[in-house]
């Protein structure tokens, strides 16, 4: 480890993400609300496969990585999203995956396009190619404070393709709530005449309880 390193260690010690006690990026207290197991959910038409139950820990962890931008944060979710993929898709050959993008306004809070950004890394360690092929193609609100009904005009039209998408198409998420980004997404790729996995099949990290 170099002085630099050691310093920075030295100053600001690792923490767990769930209940900030020193030490690694997940406690063993807290390992057991983000242990990988395997959901599958229906969203409509669309496949969710995902790893975890939503949970307090999991939100920690999650507005770590999207609004701190921490690595170990990153590494859990990467983790987290890997396992669904090799659970819901033993053979990828023919697959691509697609990030869902976040807001102008996100990412110029953030300092990137978070699952762009986690999807890359993904793609490197799986070697699944990932086809940045979805934008928004209008400005959209938060959709954390909205009602499932609410979420569901947000993103009304928002998504298009910026890209031509080819291959067998998976759509990448960090959670599912009421499904509405996931629903406008598969819109936007469908309009265009391509198919995701057979007829839609998301991947996230998180499953949460449906808002009403």
């Amino acid at each position: 480890m170099s002085a630099f390193a050691e310093l920075t260690q030295l100053m600001f010690p690792n923490r767990c993400l769930g209940c900030h006690r020193l030490g690694p990026s997940i406690c063993s207290a807290c390992r057991s609300s983000w242990h990988p197991h395997y959901y599958k959910t229906k969203v409509d038409d669309i496949t969710v496969h995902s790893a975890l139950l939503y949970s307090p820990i999991a939100s920690k962890i999650i507005l770590a990585a999207k609004e701190s931008g921490l690595k170990g944060a990153d590494d859990l979710l990467i983790d987290a999203i890997v396992h669904a993929i090799e659970r819901a898709i033993p053979d990828t050959t023919l697959f691509r995956l697609v990030p869902v993008p976040s807001s102008r306004a996100s990412q110029r809070r953030r300092g990137r396009s978070f699952v762009v950004d986690l999807v890359a890394q993904i793609s490197e360690r799986t070697g699944i190619p990932m086809n940045n092929c979805l934008q928004l193609s209008r400005r959209v609100k938060d959709q954390s404070g909205l009602h499932r009904d609410e979420r569901a005009k947000n993103l009304a039209g928002a998504f298009s393709l910026n890209s031509p998408a080819r291959g067998e198409l998976i759509l990448i998420d960090d959670v599912v709530t009421t499904g509405a980004t996931l629903r406008e997404a598969a819109r936007a790729l469908n309009s265009q005449g391509f198919q995701a996995v057979g007829s839609v099949t998301a991947i996230t990290a998180c499953v949460a309880q449906p808002l009403r």
